[in-house]
């Protein structure tokens, strides 16, 4: 493989994994401001069944997030004419994304470093993803439970 070979899977995949960033900014933020509003009414560190439905809320926005983004991944793969058919493409994109990489699909040498990329790509927003979850369920559990978050931060 040589550097022109290279490089357009690496701007391609790359061009992706910054299309994938700008789906999770805004899926975040749109989870940030919903979880603020149950806060702010007071809906969230009160009962169970109500904060059960805000963590339920944000982890089901990250996840379409996530959804969004193998998909947009599996159209550059069709585009790239490495995968035919949405559901195969679906298939090894999300295989890629989650790491589990198990697809049985070999795409051609010139495309194979797209991968790796998704991979890392996934990783990198699956981590996110929980990030932002555990923020919100310390919040949760801050409100709910000040006495112990007060004893355990001693």
């Amino acid at each position: 493989m040589n550097g022109v070979e290279f490089f357009l899977p690496l701007l391609v995949g790359g061009t992706t994994t910054v299309l994938t960033l700008f789906i999770h900014g805004f899926s975040g933020r749109s989870m940030g401001v919903l979880v603020a509003k149950a806060f702010r009414r007071g809906l969230a560190g009160i009962h169970f069944r109500t904060d059960g439905l805000v963590i339920a809320l944000a982890a089901m926005i990250m996840l379409t997030a996530h959804l969004l983004e193998v998909m947009l991944w599996a159209a550059v793969m069709l585009l790239c004419g490495e995968v035919r058919g949405v559901g195969l493409a679906l298939y090894y994109s999300a295989g890629n994304y989650t790491t589990l990489g198990s697809s049985g699909i070999v795409t051609s040498t010139r495309w194979r470093l797209m991968a790796p990329l998704e991979a890392l790509d996934g990783m990198l927003l699956l981590g996110i993803s929980t990030a932002l979850l555990f923020a919100i369920i310390q919040r949760v559990g801050r409100i709910a439970h000040p006495e112990i978050w007060d004893e355990v931060h001693r």
